[in-house]
């Protein structure tokens, strides 16, 4: 699977399609919408994320959604282009809302990301199902009008590998949409029963075909969702605290570059971040019209600039608005997930990095970057090294 692309794959790009196990984790609660489940009283017995850091409580809510006017490129015979989408929001702390915290994952889709990176043994499917989280499901939101963040996830990984973020996110007042794009991933469970594998696993391994087919088609994704979160017949009723004059993207590995391609296709994405992820398309002419865009990465042989990843040196004269290059000192390809959570928890080898420190690292400067361009409020983090956080190196600024 994704390990016979890395092997077939040219050095530079390996660390944007293979995400060792600990990516198993992040981003967006998969609740009963799709597993039938109710939402899981907290439990000592499992691993934990970290708390969120801002004022609001977190609630959320998962969407099935499908775009019927598109064909699917990895099931081309499915009824349209299936989505699950999680929101993360900001929530009034005193909301009651359900009982528990949200699910971090279904059973099934533990089990299949676990086996799909070779961890099966060291990483026991209920276990890492039972994540605990720090999001109540349909809590009450809290007044207001916010921001928009896509995040959209690594090759083969599922929406909730960036949970962690998207709680920290929503609760500093950002509502959250966390996508999982159909047969991408090893497992996505979604309504009836069904469970989408990773079809394109196979087609971009065995099958030859191009992974700018994968970012085209997440841009893609990210248009549709916007148009059913912002438009006249939004699937949530809550839409309406969204303001759609101010959406961001990020994403990790090839989610990342996603983010370019979404903002290439849609002016309505003002603001994008790539996590260590290679770019599979080149910029237009253009570019991307002078809207801000950060490279946030290893600081190794692959990511610094004149890197074996060739494609961020090739991609960033085009960034022609504000941006930024950074590197992260002591960080790994999955330490921009809930990876370090779960390896620490789990004792999966190869992450470098503590979990509590990587966390912070990951939030504070995703957090910066949308606060000063989708919120107009400036944040010194960005303007180059400080003492707090002397791992992170500033390029070509």
């Amino acid at each position: 699977m994704i390990r016979i692309s890395r092997a077939a794959t040219a050095a530079a790009l390996t660390m944007s399609l293979a995400l060792p196990l600990g990516v198993v984790g992040t981003a967006a609660a998969q609740d009963a919408s799709a597993s039938g489940a109710p939402a899981r009283a907290a439990s000592a017995a499992f691993p934990q994320l970290p708390a969120p850091t801002g004022k609001y409580g977190v609630g959320s809510k998962v969407l099935h959604l499908v775009d019927r006017d598109r064909v699917d490129p990895w099931v081309p015979s499915a009824d349209g282009r299936e989505l699950m989408v999680s929101l993360h929001y900001p929530a009034a702390r005193s909301g009651k809302g359900g009982t528990g915290t949200a699910r971090y994952a279904t059973l099934e889709e533990a089990r299949l990301m676990a086996e799909g990176f070779g961890m099966s043994g060291a990483v026991p499917a209920d276990r890492l199902s039972g994540m605990r989280t720090h999001s109540k499901p349909d809590a009450p939101v809290s007044k207001g009008r916010y921001p928009l963040v896509v995040l959209s996830p690594g090759f083969g990984a599922a929406r909730w590998t960036q949970t962690n973020l998207a709680e920290d996110l929503a609760s500093r007042g950002y509502v959250v949409a966390s996508l999982d794009h159909a047969y991408e991933s090893f497992g996505t469970s979604v309504p009836g029963g069904r469970t989408l594998t990773c079809v394109s696993c196979d087609a971009v391994d065995l099958g030859g075909v191009p992974l700018s087919v994968v970012t085209t088609t997440r841009a893609e994704d990210v248009s549709f969702v916007l148009d059913r979160l912002t438009g006249p017949d939004a699937v949530w009723r809550h839409s309406g605290v969204i303001d759609k004059r101010r959406v961001g993207m990020a994403g990790h590995s090839i989610g990342g570059a996603s983010a370019a391609s979404a903002m290439v296709g849609d002016r309505r994405v003002r603001a994008g971040i790539n996590m260590d992820g290679a770019f599979w398309e080149k910029l237009p002419a253009s570019g991307l019209n002078g809207r801000p865009f950060m490279l946030l990465g290893t600081d190794d042989e692959v990511h610094r600039p004149g890197g074996t990843d060739r494609t961020w040196d090739e991609t960033w004269p085009g960034l022609n608005g504000w941006k930024r290059w950074l590197t992260v000192a002591g960080s790994h390809h999955g330490t921009f997930s809930d990876h370090p959570v779960l390896s620490e928890h789990f004792g999966v080898p190869g992450e470098p990095y503590p979990a509590a420190r990587a966390t912070a690292i990951t939030r504070t400067y995703v957090s910066a970057f949308f606060d000063q361009h989708l919120r107009g409020t400036p944040r010194a983090v960005l303007a180059g090294p400080t003492a707090a956080n002397p791992e992170v190196k500033f390029h070509n600024p």
